[in-house]
């Protein structure tokens, strides 16, 4: 089969359209959590994910609906946490974590075990993606990076030095609770991509990757959204042509350039 009729299939459209806007989305919001050590925010808060999607699917209400603002509540919860309680960040993120998944369990049981649509969330199938669901992962990506360039400088300032951002007058506090709040929106949109078990991956390769090859700031955004982009085309026409799960391909296309990033770092220097 030749690759135009392949790319003439709705659910690959849907799935390269929808995928695209995901990826730029967590490729531009990676960059930042990278750089303020905050990686792993994206592993807590899809722990999180799971037990609302449980909530979602034991209460019949779409996922996605549940899971928004619980997810929101929770990347809140963790700075609240942090702040109040006095312990670092990766302590709160365990305890949201760790939440987050008892409940997914104990919810998953009462509502009659593992079932097939849970499993979908957890481990990913954007080649399933329905229309709704693409114009919401559209919308939503949209509204995020939107929000990102409105408050774009001072994100960076605060990222690269809080103590300097709050001496020129940036409410570094509220342009934190933006990231925590955009990251949960990220979280739950990705998770139909690439699972939940696997968002956190696609949240920091690009970044990572990104960072090996680029030597300015904004080279660093270009190559980090190019590189979640290119991975999902690449991902998705794989696992699609060849009947493999689409979430784990995507993150293992990911991880060969961040490989291919590496050997370049290593010419160049070798140079």
């Amino acid at each position: 089969m030749e690759l135009s009729d392949f790319l003439s299939y709705g659910f690959i459209q849907r799935a390269l359209i929808s995928g695209s806007f995901i990826a730029l989305l967590c490729s531009t919001l990676g960059v930042f959590l990278v750089l303020k050590r905050l990686s792993l925010i994206g592993d807590g808060l899809a722990h999180v994910t799971f037990g609302s999607v449980a909530l979602g699917l034991l209460l019949k209400v779409y996922p996605i609906y549940v899971s928004i603002p619980v997810v929101m509540a929770s990347s809140l919860g963790i700075m609240r946490i942090t702040e109040r309680a006095r312990i670092h960040g990766d302590v709160a993120i365990g305890i949201v974590s760790s939440i987050g998944i008892a409940a997914g369990v104990l919810l998953a049981s009462i509502g009659g075990g593992f079932n097939i649509d849970l499993f979908s969330y957890l481990f990913g199938n954007i080649l399933a993606i329905s229309k709704a669901e693409m114009f919401i992962s559209m919308i939503l990506s949209l509204v995020v990076i939107f929000v990102i360039g409105l408050f774009y400088n001072e994100i960076l300032s605060s990222v690269f030095d809080e103590e300097s951002a709050k001496a020129t007058g940036i409410k570094v506090k509220k342009i934190n609770t933006i990231l925590m709040l955009l990251t949960a929106v990220t979280v739950v949109l990705a998770m139909k991509m690439v699972g939940i078990m696997l968002v956190t991956s696609f949240l920091i390769l690009p970044a990572v990757t990104a960072f090996q090859v680029a030597r300015s700031f904004r080279s660093v955004m270009i190559a980090a959204s190019s590189v979640a982009v290119l991975s999902v085309v690449i991902g998705i026409l794989l696992s699609a042509g060849a009947n493999l799960p689409s979430g784990a391909v995507i993150i293992l296309t990911n991880f060969a350039f961040l490989i291919l990033a590496f050997l370049l770092k290593k010419i160049r220097h070798g140079s």
